[in-house]
């Protein structure tokens, strides 16, 4: 399976890149928040040892090794998600043997299977690597989705593992929540003490002011940002895991179907919290904005238009329609 931006190792590769170089942002802007909160304190008052710095960088560098390797345990426990591991109910059974089919079909180890209680519909995947993988779905899904449909569901979710795309995003829903974590830590701290200008020693002046003034901006916009990127990484991925979908199950009407009964449904999908959303086959929070397009939804929005996937779904089943058809 191809895509606009390589082959599947190229692809594969380009997320382990992109994996690494989130991290090493994360780090990087901790350092800045702890060295530049250093360097601010010594020039408005004495502050002979960069306490700070040092000890938001090795905090960055615990959380970032501690979100890659738990975090999609946290993903799943967040989300109240219970393992199947001994199928009691139709549906139970029917989950189990299409997970079966379609891990042969797209060539991938069989993920772990997991049950959100909720009852939208929705489903994610989450994992390190193609080894150590997992696909929830909620009771939701599996009450409105025919054998077909959710066959077409988990062979989405399974291009996002095939893809590696899995790694990528659970990495970062893990250091969106580490941002509000130590954001919202560092605010108490700073309301407790912290930076302050007019001290004893150098005055610092405009300098000052300035660097303080970015420093607090940067301690604010943190979640966003993080956020942000957590929605970009999302939308581009979700058309390239819709067609892995179609080669799959040789059937992108399924999808398509899956999708309209997914939309349809009431909203939001409360078990998936916001730092979470980017990894869901739809939009778990309900925002309009995943229905628009423009410069504010392609910002705001955790995935491309909904009505604009179908679309393509369609386009891609009438073709192969028409094609078989078609006398030899």
């Amino acid at each position: 399976m191809t895509s606009p931006d390589g082959n599947l190792f190229q692809q594969q590769e380009a997320n382990r890149r992109r994996t690494v170089w989130l991290v090493i942002g994360f780090i990087l802007f901790f350092a800045w928040l702890g060295f530049g909160g250093d360097y601010i304190w010594s020039l408005s008052s004495r502050h002979p040892f960069p306490w700070l710095g040092i000890v938001l960088t090795a905090a960055a560098v615990i959380t970032a090794w501690y979100s890659y390797k738990t975090g999609p345990e946290k993903v799943l426990w967040a989300t109240g998600a219970q393992e199947l591991t001994d199928p009691q109910t139709d549906a139970e059974r029917q989950l189990a043997n299409v997970v079966d089919e379609m891990a042969v079909a797209a060539g991938v180890p069989r993920p772990r299977i997991w049950i959100v209680p909720d009852d939208d519909p929705n489903a994610f995947a989450t994992g390190q690597d193609l080894l150590h993988s997992h696909i929830a779905v909620t009771q939701g899904l599996l009450r409105i989705c025919n054998r077909d449909e959710l066959q077409a569901v988990i062979g989405h979710e399974l291009g996002h593992v095939k893809n590696l795309d899995v790694r990528l995003m659970t990495t970062l829903a893990a250091l969106v929540g580490a941002v509000l974590l130590v954001r919202d830590g560092m605010g108490r701290m700073m309301r407790g003490g912290g930076p302050r200008r007019g001290g004893r020693g150098k005055s610092g002046g405009p300098l000052v002011a300035l660097l303080l003034a970015l420093w607090l901006i940067s301690w604010i916009l943190a979640p966003l940002i993080t956020q942000l990127l957590a929605l970009a990484v999302s939308r581009r991925r979700e058309y390239l895991a819709d067609a892995m979908s179609a080669q799959f199950t040789r059937n992108p009407l399924a999808l398509a179907s899956a999708l309209e009964k997914i939309e349809s449904a009431e909203a939001p999908t409360t078990s998936i919290k916001r730092g979470a959303a980017h990894l869901c086959i739809a939009d778990p929070l309900g925002r309009h904005f995943t229905n628009r397009e423009g410069w504010l939804a392609d910002t705001l929005a955790t995935h491309p238009p909904m009505g604009m996937r179908i679309a393509r779904l369609k386009g891609m089943g009438y073709a192969a329609l028409k094609k078989a058809a078609q006398p030899l």
